[in-house]
């Protein structure tokens, strides 16, 4: 049930789905990370699925893989990547299931089955931003 990130220092973190509880891996995520230190602890903000430029497309696909993106690229500023992160959290406008869908996939692209992070997703009446419908933040160890 223990399974050490491939990408991450050897016995630096793992996640766990513990038996008796449903198994969370088709909707991209994981119950449990455990973290041992010390580590480098890097947190960041919230991550939107707009362009460099500023521009964010009005489909719900489209801003989710923009938000990734962006999520590799902060945690690359500070020397780290998606295999280091243990904990997200995740803001989407209107939540049905499609839209977790969408992001249950795209989760699965990034990370390997059964190595995603723990994961709280909650569903809001809007974000920072008109047109603005998901954000993502991230907690990362390495």
């Amino acid at each position: 049930m223990f399974s050490d990130t491939p990408a991450a220092p050897a016995g630096l973190f793992g996640f766990i789905n513990p038996a008796g509880l449903y198994d969370p891996t088709a909707n991209g995520y994981s119950h449990v990370a455990v973290v041992r230190l010390p580590a480098r602890v890097i947190h960041v903000a919230g991550q939107g699925g707009e362009t460099a430029d500023g521009a964010l497309s009005p489909r719900f696909e489209v801003q989710v893989a923009q938000a990734l993106d962006n999520l590799a690229l902060a945690l690359a500023a500070a020397g780290a990547g998606l295999a280091d992160v243990a904990k997200l959290t995740v803001l989407v406008v209107n939540h049905d299931q499609d839209r977790l869908g969408i992001l249950s996939a795209q989760i699965g692209q990034r990370w390997p089955l059964g190595r995603a992070p723990t994961c709280t997703l909650i569903p809001v009446p809007r974000l920072a931003l008109d047109g603005m419908l998901f954000e993502i933040e991230a907690t990362a160890y390495c």
